[in-house]
């Protein structure tokens, strides 16, 4: 790939990076983003951004990296074998959202640029990423925004493009050893590079954009929602699920740690409180009950 190509992916990741960090600030009116810039061993660096400790907002990271290795670790050539020991080059900005308030769901998101040769030499690039969404006590309308702007997100490349991101979405965000999904999903792709580096830099660009307009309008209308402490601890029990999830599960954090990133940055994506209770289960009738059996379930939302 060209030093042009490059440039417009990396100009475009630094100005989301940027946005959601403005859309994010505009909840917190005494706290601010912790900068940090960091270089990676092997080459490139970055930029970690962490709001912390806030009334709205828990903790939000939204990281941007640009590095370069020897040869790809094993969770980018597990599917791709032909691609095992190749130098490459990734970028991508990756976000996370833990809100104060049980009422206003996590969300995560993360748009990346891989550019690769396969062992024959020949020069190979890929997009990925998405958005989703993990309520604790959801509303109906809200995931019904939140899929609405995933499919206005997906519409100019093709009517069938939303439901197979959806489907991947919610077949890559789920526990197995829980048997569970760990939200109401959203969009996941991976290995993208059919359309070709304009069109698909400019698909890259809608998701983007969608995720804020699909985000920052539940967290401006549930952030003041009154709750009880027994919310604050069924959402830190979730959390939990979080947890499991990018520790065991995550290609991006495994990615991270196995090119040997910064540790700080790529864990910077685990909730502050989290609480694990042994065999919890819901009562009977309950809005946490509810949450199992109406949202945590593969659904066409739209």
């Amino acid at each position: 790939m060209t030093i042009e190509q490059q440039a417009q992916v990396k100009n475009f990741l630094l100005k989301w990076q940027n946005q959601v960090c403005e859309n994010i600030s505009e909840h917190e009116a005494d706290k601010k983003f912790h900068i940090e810039d960091w270089r990676h061993g092997a080459g490139g660096g970055g930029q970690t951004r962490v709001l912390e400790a806030g009334t709205t907002i828990e903790r939000c990271g939204v990281n941007f990296s640009h590095v370069q290795g020897k040869q790809l670790p094993p969770a980018a050539t597990l599917r791709r074998p032909e691609l095992e020991g190749q130098p490459f080059s990734a970028m991508g900005v990756s976000i996370i959202v833990h809100p104060c308030n049980p009422y206003v769901p996590t969300t995560h998101a993360n748009l990346r640029y891989i550019e690769t040769q396969t062992n024959a030499g020949k020069p190979i690039f890929w997009f990925g990423g998405g958005f989703d969404l993990t309520p604790y006590y959801p509303f109906a309308e809200d995931c019904i925004h939140w899929h609405e702007m995933a499919k206005q997100a997906c519409e100019p490349f093709g009517t069938d493009i939303y439901p197979q991101f959806k489907k991947q979405c919610d077949e890559y965000f789920y526990l197995k050893h829980r048997q569970e999904a760990r939200g109401i999903g959203g969009l996941f792709f991976d290995d993208l590079n059919q359309w070709g580096f304009h069109d698909t830099l400019a698909f890259i660009k809608r998701v983007g954009e969608h995720f804020l307009l699909a985000y920052v309008p539940i967290l401006k209308k549930r952030k003041q929602h009154i709750f009880t402490e027994k919310e604050r601890n069924f959402q830190t029990y979730r959390r939990g699920r979080y947890v499991e999830f990018n520790l065991i599960y995550d290609r991006g954090t495994l990615f991270g740690l196995q090119s040997g990133g910064r540790t700080e940055s790529i864990l910077m994506s685990l909730p502050p409180v989290v609480n694990w209770q042994y065999n919890w289960q819901p009562e009977p009738n309950s809005p946490e009950e509810k949450l199992y059996e109406d949202f945590l379930v593969p659904r066409n939302w739209v």
